[in-house]
């Protein structure tokens, strides 16, 4: 029971490590504690980005020679079994006379897996799915790249209390307050991309950019995406984001997400009205719902979703809440979608590797 709560705070505070590493980018974020043979912590280490040490070899690089012997990695990812930029971290591992390796979820990877059988095959005790549901939660947007093969979607919209995005005459600013707005630029900046349909680009003239409360950029600016296939403007505003904009021409979300996947992107951030919003959930590609409620009503047909291919009651797409979140007036909802039977199949072919 000792042994167990020490594994489980271990983990725990693996997760929290690995919260250091940055959000956005093609790399997992990993932490790990490494244990003395009597449990106590001996080395911490987490994953800072592309090109850096892995979380293990960052912790092992604490330690003098033979310090690790026998001792017991917590890693909050299966270790790599695979060379990149760095070697593998399943034989930094072994290297370094672990003795036991205890980890939280499984790498998907197809080149990458297979470290837990490689620390097995040199005589290392391996366990792994301790507190898998939390990591599983931390690393879900990277794992679904991982898994799926294409970038994690979360889609945005702001409406009304009756489902509206606009008034009438189409106006839409502002909805919302500022607390939310805040909000929604403040996730924008966790994302690697922000997509908006050729249509939101030209009625709305959008910068796609991450501000704080002054209008300043905030540190990290998610990649401007544009989808469709009229021109936008020399002079539209989207041009004058600090990255170059990316036009991808189509109206196939699923070709997009490819598309973006293959440039390195794996967390998309859609807010570009109800024609790609209906889109992307029609085609069943979206992970994630951030919905921000005004306490308004505005009637008319400005609805934030058109048609999403539901055409009886039976073919509902049913969505989990999983938080409720108070700014200011708004209310903001965090759902994602519950799998039926009728839910379209979101793999893209070709899952690559883990890019660690």
């Amino acid at each position: 029971m000792h042994q167990q709560h020490t594994l489980d705070s271990a983990m725990r505070r693996a997760l929290q490590l690995a919260g250091n590493g940055p959000a956005a980018g093609v790399n997992p974020r990993v932490g790990c504690v490494i244990l003395s043979p009597v449990g106590e912590v001996i080395a911490e280490g987490w994953h800072r980005g592309a090109g850096t040490a892995h979380a293990e070899v960052d912790a092992l690089a604490q330690l003098a020679p033979d310090a690790a012997r026998g001792a017991t990695a917590v890693v909050t990812l299966e270790p790599c079994n695979h060379t990149g930029r760095t070697g593998p971290c399943a034989l930094a591992l072994i290297d370094a006379g672990i003795g036991r390796v205890v980890y939280a979820v499984a790498d998907p990877g197809r080149h990458s897996s297979g470290g837990a059988d490689r620390l097995r095959a040199a005589g290392v005790d391996v366990t792994g799915g301790l507190l898998a549901d939390e990591v599983e939660a931390f690393l879900s947007d990277w794992l679904v790249a991982a898994r799926l093969g294409r970038p994690f979607v979360t889609l945005k919209w702001a409406s009304s209390l009756d489902g509206r995005a606009a008034a009438a005459d189409g106006s839409s600013r502002w909805i919302t307050g500022p607390l939310a707005r805040q909000d929604v630029h403040e996730r924008r900046a966790a994302a690697d991309a922000i997509l908006v349909g050729t249509g939101t680009a030209l009625a709305d003239d959008p910068g796609l950019t991450a501000r704080d409360r002054d209008g300043a950029l905030l540190p990290h600016q998610p990649q401007p995406v544009v989808v469709g296939d009229r021109a936008v403007p020399a002079g539209a505003a989207v041009h004058r984001h600090p990255l170059a904009p990316w036009f991808v021409p189509g109206h196939d979300v699923a070709a997009v997400l490819a598309t973006l996947h293959e440039r390195g992107i794996r967390r998309v951030f859609v807010e570009g009205g109800p024609t790609l919003a209906s889109a992307f959930v029609r085609a069943g590609l979206v992970d994630e719902f951030l919905v921000y409620l005004a306490p308004t009503l505005l009637g008319g047909d400005r609805l934030a979703l058109g048609d999403i291919g539901v055409t009886g009651i039976a073919g509902q797409r049913r969505l989990h809440i999983d938080d409720l979140v108070r700014l200011g007036e708004d209310i903001l909802l965090v759902a994602r979608t519950i799998p039926t039977e009728t839910t379209t199949d979101q793999t893209i072919p070709a899952v690559t590797a883990s890019e660690k």
